[in-house]
């Protein structure tokens, strides 16, 4: 893996940034407008030694997703658990057949709900609470969460379904909320630092899907006791969100990170919808109206963040829409066989491990190339481009279909490179943009600006799920 040093990036007053050549050196201006940040007399901008930072947001990345995907990936353990299964039974539970038909939609719905809701919260929090107490806080609250979750696993729930069943959608709506403020806070933070540090922190919660699909088909092949499986599952996640809650109070001891989290000099700052200079007279006096607020000036970050907001909001869009209502869908063309490959591994391997995988890919690949820029109309372009990938996803072999019933693509291969496909221009061209949104605008708005494109995000991702239904059922 190449590392870039600090050297080939140039300095603005918020961040650092890759120096292009002179084609691409004009779009590239809108993150280099801003006047120099010049650290006080004898701070000397210090290296990331044995790139410790990078590592702990990478981590931190991480740690922001994995939870929730080992709330997904135990599918089996939740319809084991809801269908008054913990002990040996029968029959179907009739009283038990609406939460076990209907739970993935009620998980839809106590999951986005909340973050739509933090997420607006934490924005007005930016100025009113501290930014490790709110890691630290969400942290703490969604590592008791899991040791709940953990600690039911060997409780016999047989004969209070329902109330397991509530219990669990508390659990998750506390989770989704907790872990929403936890990743907007940290995203919100690394708007200080030079873009690699966003990039790892973007990257590290690709990092977590790959795990959780690992772990999935690890399971698969071991074919283990579905209860040994969960308590193996969240015992991970719990040990790993007490390694990210270590690797946080880390972070402020290093000398490169309190380079960046010192307090923000209060030289280019916005007021209203104009940016003074720095030598302007009045300048102090909106800086200091700015860091007095309870909440931080919206209009101006909507205003700066639309079109790399749009962007963010469509391809999660465009990727919910697909993934993974249509996906999951798709069959093995040789599934009459009846071989291991085409029953039970093909989905996990076609659709949950090479998306994960070509994902984290396209997050990477953000390390070392940031094109197009953030006032290309070519970013845009590419990310209206990925709506092609519906009609091909849906003339795949698609199972059931009503409505549409010639499968083009007739060969295996198709939906493996269409995964990957999705995957990688999703990690690609999501990350440019929420690597772009703290950067263009001035050092004191980086955090309340990474909270607006997290809202972005996840408009997009509700916004798909719901439309997913609809592309389901014309299929």
């Amino acid at each position: 893996v190449a590392v870039v040093s600090e050297d080939d990036f140039q300095h603005s007053s918020n961040s650092t940034y890759r120096t292009t050549s002179s084609s691409l050196r004009a779009d590239q201006e809108a993150l280099l407008e801003k006047l120099l940040d010049r650290p006080p007399p004898g701070l000397q901008r210090p290296e990331d030694r044995f790139c410790g930072t990078y590592i702990i947001f990478f981590s931190l990345g991480i740690g922001s997703l994995l939870p929730w995907n080992f709330f997904i990936t135990a599918k089996e353990y939740w319809m084991f658990k809801l269908g008054n299964s913990s002990s040996p039974a029968t029959g179907e539970d009739p009283e038990g057949s609406d939460i076990l038909n209907y739970f993935e939609s009620y998980l839809a719905v106590a999951s986005t709900v909340p973050s739509m809701l933090c997420l607006v919260a934490n924005f007005l929090l930016v100025n009113r609470v501290a930014v490790h107490i709110r890691v630290l806080a969400s942290l703490t609250v969604i590592l008791a969460i899991f040791m709940v979750i953990t600690a039911l696993v060997k409780v016999d729930t047989s004969s209070w379904t329902r109330g397991f069943f509530a219990v669990t959608i508390v659990c998750m709506v506390i989770l989704s909320g907790a872990s929403t403020v936890f990743s907007s806070s940290i995203y919100g933070m690394t708007g200080s630092f030079p873009m690699r540090n966003s990039q790892a922190l973007i990257s590290g919660g690709a990092m977590g899907g790959t795990v959780s699909a690992v772990a999935s088909l690890v399971d698969l092949a071991a074919s283990s006791d579905v209860k040994n499986s969960a308590l193996a599952f969240f015992l991970t996640a719990t040990i790993f969100l007490v390694l990210c809650m270590g690797l946080y109070l880390l972070l402020s001891r290093l000398e490169y990170a309190r380079y960046y989290m010192r307090p923000v000099l209060a030289a280019h700052v916005f007021s209203g919808e104009e940016e003074l200079p720095q030598d302007s007279p009045s300048a102090p006096s909106v800086a200091s109206r700015f860091i007095d607020s309870h909440t931080p000036p919206l209009r101006p970050i909507l205003k700066k963040t639309a079109s790399l907001g749009f962007c963010v909001t469509y391809v999660f869009f465009i990727t919910s829409l697909i993934y993974p209502a249509v996906c999951t869908n798709i069959e093995s063309l040789n599934k009459g066989s009846g071989s291991l490959w085409t029953t039970k591994f093909f989905i996990p391997l076609t659709t949950f491990l090479l998306y994960n995988f070509a994902d984290l890919c396209g997050r990477q690949l953000t390390a070392w190339i940031q094109v197009p820029g953030p006032n290309s109309k070519a970013l845009p372009g590419f990310v209206l481009l990925r709506t092609c990938l519906i009609p091909l996803f849906v003339l795949c072999n698609y199972q059931p279909r009503v409505h549409l019933k010639t499968v083009v693509f007739q060969s295996d291969v198709y939906p493996a490179l269409l995964s990957s496909l999705l995957g990688l221009s999703n990690g690609y061209l999501s990350t440019l943009a929420l690597l772009y949104g703290p950067k263009i605008v001035p050092r004191e708005l980086a955090e309340a600006t990474g909270v607006v494109m997290s809202f972005y995000v996840c408009l997009g991702l509700t916004l798909g799920s719901a439309c997913s239904t609809l592309l389901v059922h014309l299929i």
